[in-house]
């Protein structure tokens, strides 16, 4: 494994391997569905202002990694996945780089920086290549297969032809999923067959580039050196730092502002962030997974002493007239109901019983009083409180229900 790992290295030792090119890819690749599953955990807590967003998560993620990407490319030549692997992107100007790299070091970092069509090239690949082919497989797995009447929509036959009078937009759309049907299995086959020539061609160090991508855009992949920190540290301390020029009201609301002296410190930040994130989910994987939590709550559930049972003092005069102003409440409540038509329903003496139907609860549920009941006898008793408001009330106390049905709290037993 050792050997393998320095196959593509050869002597070019600020050529990365392709298992740490491999590594940076996949992690990239889990960014997404763990921002989707944050994003999905916060808007069920407020719906309101986030659904619209998760809707629309594809487009919203893409223009987010744009914006990171776009300024990791920029600032520290590699995107945000590369760069925590301490990988660099270079143009490939001429054949004998290695030769050049001694005779002119300098010259040769310039001539290979990335220029600007270089960077939306790379953000392309990063960016836009990804967001295609998830937008690609969820088209093909809608279109892919079934029914053509579920497919196409009511206005296709189920012979699989747009209709006589289908309009030229709907004659379109039809043709342009068919195609999906047909050449994107080939498409995406290519797509991946291509790929694994590539890293079998970078491995044996046959090719500098381990996409095809890279191949397109002539930019391949190298290692940060000492002298590129020094460059980053360099330009660093060239860039504007807050309080370095008076700020004003209206110069913290511009976009140059915003650009220069908030951004970049928020999105350096996700340098830490991320190690910070990945180290926290693998202690908590392991939290979980391990006997030492269950044995830390066992030892500290054993260590509590758990103090003798309350006596319970005899009823005070206050806690009686209480109770006398409860079954006074009650029999008020029951004469309105017997006007009404209704009445209430005697508390049963055994408690496994419930008080609408007489028999042992089942599926029990528990009304704003307190009082269980089997769940269909008190959702029918609320329901028709729901359709005569007079009604909706508690069969023991009599009681004003609030939220209907809704009200109603399934108790596990």
């Amino acid at each position: 494994m050792e050997f393998m790992s320095n196959v593509s290295s050869g002597l070019d030792v600020s050529k990365p391997s392709l298992f740490e090119l491999i590594s940076e890819t996949q992690l990239r690749d889990l960014l997404e569905p763990s921002v989707r599953y944050v994003l999905a955990i916060i808007t069920q807590r407020h719906p309101r202002y986030l659904i619209h967003i998760f809707n629309n998560f594809d487009e919203a993620y893409a223009l987010l990694m744009l914006l990171i990407e776009r300024h990791y490319i920029r600032r520290w030549g590699g995107s945000f996945t590369e760069n925590f692997y301490g990988i660099k992107r270079e143009r490939v100007i001429a054949k004998e780089l290695p030769r050049a790299s001694k005779a002119a070091p300098d010259l040769l970092a310039s001539s290979t920086k990335l220029r600007r069509l270089d960077v939306w090239k790379s953000l392309f690949i990063i960016v836009g290549v990804p967001y295609l082919k998830r937008k690609l497989d969820d088209a093909y797995e809608i279109h892919a297969g079934g029914a053509a009447a579920n497919l196409f929509g009511a206005g296709y036959r189920g012979g699989g032809e747009p209709e006589e009078n289908a309009s030229p937009r709907e004659k379109i759309i039809f043709q342009l999923k068919r195609l999906l049907r047909k050449i994107y299995p080939a498409i995406n086959a290519a797509y991946y067959f291509s790929t694994l020539a590539f890293n079998l061609a970078y491995l044996f160090d046959k090719s500098q580039y381990h996409t095809p991508f890279h191949w397109l855009v002539r930019v391949r992949m190298r290692r940060l050196t000492e002298a590129d920190h020094r460059a980053f540290e360099a330009a660093s301390r060239t860039l504007p730092r807050p309080g370095s020029t008076p700020l004003t009201p209206s110069s913290l609301l511009s976009a140059t502002a915003l650009t220069r002296l908030v951004l970049p410190p928020i999105l350096d930040s996700l340098k830490i962030l991320l190690p910070t994130s990945i180290f926290f989910l693998k202690f908590l994987e392991w939290w979980h997974a391990s006997d030492f939590a269950r044995q830390l709550s066992a030892k500290t559930a054993a260590s509590i002493e758990l103090p003798p049972p309350a006596i319970v003092p005899p009823p005070s005069k206050d806690e009686q007239e209480d109770e006398d102003y409860y079954l006074r409440n009650r029999s008020r409540n029951s004469r309105e109901l017997e006007r009404q038509g209704r009445k209430l329903v005697p508390l049963p003496e055994d408690s496994k019983v419930c008080p609408i139907c007489l028999e042992e609860l089942t599926n029990p549920a528990a009304l704003q009083t307190g009082y269980v009941f089997c769940y269909p006898c008190i959702f029918r008793w609320v329901q028709d409180g729901q359709e005569n408001p007079a009604k909706g009330c508690c069969p023991i106390t009599g009681v004003k229900l609030l939220g209907g049905t809704e009200g109603l709290r399934r108790i596990m037993v």
